[in-house]
């Protein structure tokens, strides 16, 4: 298939993963989405990835995004793409959390690489529980709330860490801030850090049991506290897991309709509560560190985490703002994201895209070539469209890669 022969939009079917996490309603309420079985929707997937394949309708027929791409990737994607990358680089969802998602780091690149070829020549089952590794890529993810986003990301300060445990004053928990006030005085945070985490990781038994009780004792009477209220809602969903002391060493972040936030690799995160945009590099790969009950590999999830605090004015991730269009910049080329108001648009392609409209409907125009998308729909637009128009109603989010 060559360049000529590409329509220049293709709109998109995408499928909705049912994690018990999701939300009954989140799509329902934004999009018009149905969900006639009842079930928790959790992610509405528009990619390539094999886990979740969207289709296109492409001469007269519906077939899967993967091979529409495999059948001319460099006009598709783009010849430095797929080079580069190989594939569709990017995964773009829509997330409902009504649950809390477990608390996780992501490899680097170097780790994901390192790290799934170990586990393929041991011979683990890719969907063996044990598996750490499911792919040799990283998976930095940028989150762009469409509802009141709660999440953690990152870790606090030391002496926040420390204030914040201190607050509990239980000996139980003497071990962890002995130990990391120590290492503080000693300019030692990140090996302080990275010890306190991994006590609490390794915490079993009635030691465990007594530092949980205190805890959601405490948690109990301070219910005007965000943190302390967030702690007593995670009790219910996840009792017994000593994740519960995650909001004691992650920044809590509660992200407004329109804010954005990006998680780096090898940073610890969870997503709590709400509805948002994601968008990440196309991988599997997560380690677990609490609010789950799956595998958690400690070492390998120590060694894959950076122990650096995040302060909390760096939390949120602010848009370059170009007429009207927000442009939300990454430090990785694996994709790109942006938000277009209301109003006609002139843009070219340097990738292949995926449009998703937020809310109104949105127009594609290429000459005599025209697609309508109604709320909560996409189309993808392969690299070799080039110049198009975009006339929305309401916002659209504009998913895309650096080659």
């Amino acid at each position: 298939m060559k360049s000529r022969d590409l329509p220049p939009f293709l709109l998109m079917h995408n499928p909705i993963q049912c994690y018990d996490w999701g939300s009954h309603n989140a799509l329902t309420h934004l999009f018009g989405i149905e969900n006639p079985d009842g079930k928790p929707q959790a992610e509405l997937w528009m990619g390539a990835h094999p886990n979740g394949c969207s289709e296109v309708n492409f001469a007269g027929s519906t077939q899967k995004l993967s091979a529409f791409i495999d059948a001319a990737p460099a006009a598709v994607l783009g010849e430095a793409t797929a080079a580069r990358f190989g594939s569709l680089p990017y995964l773009f969802k829509v997330l409902c959390a009504e649950k809390a998602l477990s608390i996780q780091v992501h490899p680097s690149k170097a780790q994901a690489e390192a790290g799934f070829a170990k586990e393929e020549t041991a011979g683990i089952p890719s969907k063996s529980g044990n598996r750490n590794y499911k792919d040799p890529n990283h998976k930095p993810e940028l989150v762009f709330a469409l509802t009141a986003y709660q999440a953690m990301n990152g870790f606090r300060t030391v002496p926040a860490i420390l204030a914040l445990l201190d607050r509990i004053s239980m000996p139980v928990l003497g071990e962890l801030t002995k130990g990391l006030t120590a290492a503080h005085a000693a300019n030692q945070d990140e090996a302080g850090l990275q010890d306190c985490f991994r006590q609490l990781l390794i915490m079993e038994g009635e030691r465990k049991d007594t530092a949980l009780a205190g805890l959601l004792t405490y948690a109990a009477r301070h219910q005007d506290e965000e943190i302390f209220s967030l702690i007593t809602s995670l009790a219910s969903q996840y009792p017994g897991d000593t994740g519960l002391f995650a909001p004691l060493l992650l920044n809590t972040v509660t992200l407004q309709p329109g804010e954005a936030m990006y998680l780096d690799a090898c940073t610890p995160h969870a997503y709590v509560r709400g509805t948002g945009l994601e968008i990440m590099a196309s991988s599997d790969n997560v380690l677990r560190a609490g609010l789950t009950p799956k595998y958690i590999d400690v070492p390998e999830l120590l060694a894959c985490t950076r122990f650096v605090a995040k302060p909390a004015n760096q939390v949120l991730l602010s848009p370059s703002v170009d007429n009207s269009v927000q442009h939300f910049r990454v430090p990785v080329p694996d994709f790109t994201f942006s938000i277009y108001p209301a109003g006609k648009h002139n843009l070219i392609t340097a990738s292949a895209e995926i449009l998703f409209v937020i809310d109104g409907c949105a127009t594609l125009k290429q000459g005599t070539n025209e697609l309508c998308l109604e709320k909560g729909q996409s189309a993808f637009i392969p690299a070799a469209t080039g110049d198009y128009q975009l006339l929305a109603e309401g916002q659209v989010a504009r998913a895309g890669n650096r080659s």
